[in-house]
């Protein structure tokens, strides 16, 4: 398998490149299905979405299967994980999806790419359950369609992981902090472009439904939908690399108080945030 070690000269370019690989999945998730398809008589939708919803790359794969396999009579896109496989049928689930490449196989001779993939994913999926209890409060139309969103989202940071690891560790190298515009200016400065535009091209290049796609990009940021998955997104990445410390994350949470239906102290409870670090907030805000 080629690695990317030099920079492409366009968002375009690295869409067609990444596009062209095959998506592996977690070992982990390759091992829950085929536990599950051994029961499979006794399986339903739910317990297979809850298994496609801890892993992005699974999450993603099942999404383009559906575009590719959507019938002429369908006339409405499939935007959750567990309609996806209602609509599949847990049978043909298990037959489409079976002997899956995995991320370790894929990345078993490159152990910091590995462990940066898997890092991504396990911010992306905490970034997913937050989205979802985020939306739960606001009474979002659908809290599942944000929290697939918010889990395929970063999709295009572990691709370049896997498949241009000595682009994203020149990346990694050069983001100064968790900030949005920190991240924007290290990706714009290694690959001449920025991960958001490789994100929203590899959506639209995979036929993903136009709603997803939306809720994944934040310069519809007046759309409190996507507000809900970038803030989600912006406080997993910020605790997933500094925990609590993250000088980001003062100002995150001041944007969520304005886009839940609850107080600051509430939000900070429900966040968990202790005691300790709560003062070193307030202090600093005196």
């Amino acid at each position: 398998m080629s690695i990317l070690e030099k920079p492409l000269a366009s968002a375009e370019a690295y869409v067609g490149f990444l596009a062209a690989r095959e998506l592996p999945v977690l070992r982990q998730t390759a091992r829950q299905l085929e536990v599950m398809r051994e029961a499979r008589d006794s399986v339903n939708a739910r317990q297979v979405a809850a298994i496609a919803l801890g892993d992005p790359l699974f999450a993603v794969r099942l999404i383009v299967w559906m575009e590719e396999h959507r019938h002429r009579s369908q006339n409405h896109d499939i935007t959750t994980v567990e309609r996806a496989i209602m609509m599949i049928g847990v049978d043909p689930f298990f037959e489409a999806f079976t002997g899956l490449p995995t991320v370790e196989e894929t990345l078993a001779g490159r152990p910091r790419a590995l462990i940066e993939t898997l890092h991504v994913c396990a911010w992306a999926r905490k970034a997913a359950h937050l989205a979802r209890d985020w939306a739960i409060l606001r009474h979002d139309i659908d809290v599942d369609e944000v929290a697939l969103a918010t889990l395929l989202r970063p999709v295009s940071e572990i691709l370049l992981w896997i498949h241009a690891s000595p682009l994203a560790e020149q990346t990694q190298a050069r983001v100064a902090g968790e900030s949005g515009s920190a991240i924007a200016h290290a990706y714009r400065a290694v690959l001449g472009c920025s991960e958001h535009q490789i994100q929203i091209g590899l959506a639209q290049h995979w036929h993903l439904p136009q709603l997803l796609v939306t809720l994944m990009d934040e310069t519809h940021e007046n759309n409190p939908r996507v507000r809900n998955v970038a803030l989600a997104l912006a406080f997993a990445r910020a605790t997933g690399h500094a925990g609590w410390d993250s000088p980001t994350l003062p100002g995150i949470v001041d944007d969520l108080v304005r886009l839940l239906p609850i107080n600051r102290g509430q939000l900070l409870d429900r966040l968990g945030v202790p005691a300790e670090v709560r003062e070193r907030w307030d202090s600093a805000d005196d």
